[in-house]
């Protein structure tokens, strides 16, 4: 098994714990796109659930903080700009929910 980490750059228990939460936040922002298919498909349109929201913010914030350990300056610069917007989608939507009550 470790060699097998090793091909991944883990070549400590921290570093394999590293990996294993990068590939975690990468699934959570994968998971977002059947979410939205999912969505999709039942409604019989094209439709942006809260939940592909609630995946890109979860799933972006723990690639961005893999980013930040891993001092990658892609992943930092491609996972920041989205985990702002994707919080601001969640706050608009949350504020438009108060309004209509």
């Amino acid at each position: 098994m470790q060699t097998l980490m090793s091909l991944f750059g883990a070549e400590t228990a921290a570093d394999t714990a590293w990996l294993v939460i990068g590939l975690f936040g990468q699934l959570m922002f994968t998971a977002r796109f059947v979410v939205q298919w999912i969505a999709s498909e039942r409604a019989g349109a094209s439709v942006m659930p809260v939940a592909f929201w609630y995946f890109s913010l979860i799933g972006g914030t723990i690639v961005l903080f893999y980013g930040i350990h891993k001092l990658e300056p892609v992943i930092i610069l491609g996972q920041l700009p989205g985990v702002v917007i994707y919080s601001r989608n969640l706050w608009l939507i949350h504020k438009g929910r108060k309004a209509d009550v």
